[in-house]
This record gives C-alpha cells, sequence and structure tokens, in this order.
C-alpha cells in the first residue's frame, strides 16, 4: 500500500484504513475501464481510521503520480453506489440523497 500527502498536510498510510473497496471497471471490447475514473485512470475508495474518506487515484499515463484526495460523505456514497457497494452504516442514510 502507500502514504500520500493531503491537501491539508495530513499524512495518510492506507495501510491503516479501516475500509477499502476497489473501483469496478467495465470491458470496452480493449481495456477494463474504471466507472468512475475512465479509460487508463484508477481510484479506490478507503474510510480512515478516523472515519474520513478518501479516494487514492492512479493512472497508467507516463508520467502521471499517485496522490489521493479527500472525499465528503456524499461523494463516498455516490462512488460506493456506482462501484455496486453496498453502504456503511454510516453512509447508509445518505442513499436517498444521493440516488433516484
Amino acid at each position: 500500500m502507500a502514504r500520500h500527502r493531503m491537501e491539508d498536510g495530513t499524512i495518510i498510510d492506507t495501510n491503516n484504513a479501516k475500509a477499502a473497496w476497489k473501483e469496478a471497471t467495465d470491458w470496452d471490447g480493449n481495456n477494463h475501464v474504471s466507472r468512475n475514473a475512465g479509460r487508463f485512470n484508477h481510484q479506490r475508495l478507503y474510510c480512515s481510521r478516523k472515519g474520513r474518506y478518501y479516494l487514492e487515484c492512479w493512472s497508467g499515463w507516463q508520467g502521471s503520480m499517485p496522490h489521493a484526495e479527500w472525499v465528503s460523505p456524499q461523494e463516498a456514497a455516490r462512488w460506493l453506489l456506482l462501484n455496486d457497494e453496498e453502504l456503511p452504516e454510516d453512509l447508509a442514510a445518505l442513499e436517498e440523497q444521493v440516488s433516484e
């Protein structure tokens, strides 16, 4: 796993996350394409040990660097639903708000 410095200066270590979810991909005939990030880009959602959600993002493009960014609970719920995941208890109340 990896360590990242967040925009607010916090250092996160993906090994310390209390939960992690892999992205769903769809086959386009040539590649597995991320539902969230598109072709050649990838994401994994984490819940930190303090209960904050963040995305780890990376790409197959040469010269790109992996990074992580905080996401709101609403964005985490959207990400999980788009990836056919059940919402954890702390996000369950947001399902009606973020989907129709």
